[in-house]
């Protein structure tokens, strides 16, 4: 991968403009020597992990641009695993600018989008999968989606990963060997029974992992929540009390919410994505009628479903919506309790628990935070949890979930009852070979232990920020 690395000093703003102070990171090499010729002290032999006062200057004798504090990263105990230094200065944009300038003046360019982590993948300082976790540890929104990004970050994926790699690689070296001395047919190095067990239990591993990328997109996505009921029911002041502002305009004229309107909150941790819907009523309005159109195309989407009523519904009401939220949470809650009594419906929902609330008052919000939460069944996350929320590690998963049962059925077995059973005489050593390099290689690519094109490469880095 080496002829792949990339070249000559690079530079970038690390911070957001407009703070009180700016962070400006060079790395790569002569990186130190660019930056003594615009400081005002020589750090070429600064000691590693050092920090160093000082003044940005144009040229000796000129008036300083900023004071600033200048930290010393040395190779290959650096962040890219090069030379490396970051200036904290003033966070003013022309003092940014500047300094910029003057050391793109000197001999460094301007960074491209992610090169700083990927000069760090390519100098051996991350594996592939590690510096998609910069991104979404960057990207992160609330305590599941910052525990998942650390988690790969720390390296849990890669490891489980390798530890796959090691299994399947100590059968496919035994049964290469087997392939040196194929004129000994009676020579057997890969003991087949251990070689199915073991591909069994890799493919239940690969399905694990697979199966959890649903979770992660939700966590990153957030909990799609539709908010539906019948017109003027609170649906509109129900979401203005969970999100703690006047989001959705609220009136007593039926009909006012003819789009949806979507926001999000953040419950222990948790994003949910909330949807405000269009009334549900008969109407002749041909626009009204879109809306409720959307607010059942909403319903589909949707995780949970919060049934807000203030009045006793129908049966018919009742089994339209529980068909149309079938594989869902339906959440039933009974709105301006400020206005009615709170007890509850015994009736058509003598099968659901109705939650009493007041929208306008925030009686019992709390409690329905909680059911939220409850309904949206996601397991705790820790650092420790593998979670897959990246798209290309889980179709490299899948992939390799149909090499390994490729592996499978050359052996023999056929899938009976949910379980696996050798029913048929094993392929040839050198046909099972084939295919465990396959698994091999596909589960290499998540990690980058083979050579990755650089148009893929290209494609991961260039959506994350400048300066990472």
């Amino acid at each position: 991968m080496s002829n792949c690395k990339l070249n000559g000093a690079i530079c970038a703003p690390a911070t957001a403009t407009g703070g009180a102070l700016g962070i400006i990171r060079i790395s790569g090499v002569q990186s130190l020597e660019i930056l003594s010729h615009i400081f005002t002290k020589d750090v070429t032999q600064a000691l590693p992990n050092t920090i160093h006062h000082g003044h940005i200057i144009n040229k000796v004798g000129c008036p300083p641009i900023d004071e600033v504090l200048v930290s010393v990263f040395r190779a290959p105990h650096s962040y890219t695993g090069e030379d490396s230094a970051e200036i904290s200065c003033h966070g003013s944009q022309y003092i940014l600018n500047k300094v910029l300038e003057l050391l793109c003046q000197n001999g460094c360019r301007m960074a491209n989008p992610g090169e700083f982590t990927q000069r760090a993948y390519l100098n051996g300082k991350l594996d592939l999968s590690q510096a998609e976790a910069v991104a979404d540890l960057i990207a992160s929104t609330n305590r599941a989606t910052h525990q998942m990004a650390m988690s790969q970050l720390r390296g849990h994926f890669s490891s489980r990963l390798a530890q796959l790699r090691e299994q399947l690689l100590k059968l496919t070296s035994l049964l290469e060997l087997e392939l040196d001395f194929s004129d000994h047919e009676d020579l057997e190095f890969a003991d087949r029974s251990e070689l199915f067990d073991l591909a069994k239990e890799i493919d239940t591993h690969i399905t694990e992992l697979a199966r959890s990328f649903e979770i992660g997109q939700v966590l990153k996505q957030g909990i799609p929540v539709a908010i539906v009921g019948k017109t003027n029911v609170g649906k509109s002041t129900l979401l203005n009390a969970l999100l703690k502002d006047d989001r959705a305009i609220v009136s007593d004229i039926h009909g006012t919410t003819r789009d949806t309107i979507e926001d999000t909150i953040d419950i222990n941790g948790v994003t949910f994505r909330f949807i405000d819907t269009a009334g549900i009523r008969q109407t002749t309005d041909t626009i009204e009628q879109i809306g409720i159109n959307r607010t059942y195309a909403a319903i589909d989407k949707a995780r949970i479903v919060l049934w807000l009523i203030d009045a006793e519904p129908s049966a018919a009401e009742v089994e339209d919506l529980q068909s149309r939220c079938a594989g869902k949470s339906l959440i039933i809650i009974r709105n301006k309790a400020d206005l009615v009594d709170r007890t509850m419906f015994n009736v058509q929902c003598s099968m659901f628990n109705v939650l009493s609330i007041s929208a306008k008052t925030g009686y019992n919000i709390d409690k329905l935070e909680s059911q939220l939460f409850e309904a949206a069944n996601i397991p705790e996350i820790t650092e420790n949890d593998i979670i897959v929320t990246n798209a290309r590690h889980y179709d490299a998963l899948l992939r390799a979930h149909d090499s390994i049962q490729r592996v499978i059925e050359g052996m023999g077995a056929k899938m009976v009852n949910g379980q696996w059973s050798m029913v048929n005489p094993s392929l040839s050593g050198d046909l099972l070979s084939e295919d465990l390099r396959h698994t091999l290689d596909i589960l290499a690519e998540i990690t980058g232990g083979q050579i990755t094109p650089n148009e893929v490469l290209g494609n991961i880095f260039k959506n994350f920020c400048i300066g990472k």
